[in-house]
């Protein structure tokens, strides 16, 4: 599956979108105006203009409706998701060549608001991967302790934790550790 740069930071950003949702008693991850502004400008989202509180609850109302497509348990059911995510969003595909990227596309209607940008151009790079038969690629972390989204990338749809190196290293140790008292005992 060929994957665009565009395609590539929309899929970065939403995973770190579904990310910031709080898990069991954790902290929200966008808690105020000024982490959704650290947030935007970290992920180089542009054409944004001044973020309020109305944003911020938006993008949280967007990011809960991202979630539910890596919750989806097949492609049918998150393609609903994904139709009416980017409809909601008033999608308004448009090439453009802005800030010394090549021709590419955005999905969201010049001055949209940065949760229906979000919707739009985010909600277009998952409708990707059900289009190519991949919605299997849209994981969450196999890590007990761990429910982290990800987008598995690798060659053989093999990809089980959101980091190998902690997840997944954490579990392997454990699972050695287990192995090593069971003979021992």
């Amino acid at each position: 599956m060929l994957i665009t740069h565009d395609t590539r930071c929309a899929l970065d950003t939403v995973v770190d979108l579904v990310n910031t949702v709080p898990e069991d008693d954790a902290a929200d991850g966008l808690p105020d105006v000024a982490a959704l502004e650290d947030f935007v400008r970290n992920h180089e989202i542009s054409d944004v203009g001044v973020l309020s509180e109305f944003d911020l609850s938006a993008v949280r109302k967007v990011r809960g409706r991202f979630a539910g497509i890596f919750a989806a348990p097949d492609p049918r059911t998150a393609a609903g998701l994904i139709n009416e995510l980017v409809a909601a969003a008033g999608t308004t595909p448009r090439l453009t060549d802005h800030d010394g990227y090549d021709w590419h596309v955005h999905y969201f209607a010049p001055g949209a608001s940065v949760a229906d940008h979000l919707a739009a151009d985010c909600g277009m790079a998952l409708a990707f991967f059900v289009v190519a038969g991949e919605q299997e690629r849209l994981r969450r972390c196999e890590a007990p302790d761990c429910r982290r989204a990800f987008v598995d990338l690798s060659r053989n749809r093999s990809r089980r934790y959101c980091d190998s190196r902690t997840c997944g290293n954490r579990l392997h140790v454990a699972a050695y550790r287990a192995r090593r008292k069971e003979a021992a005992g």
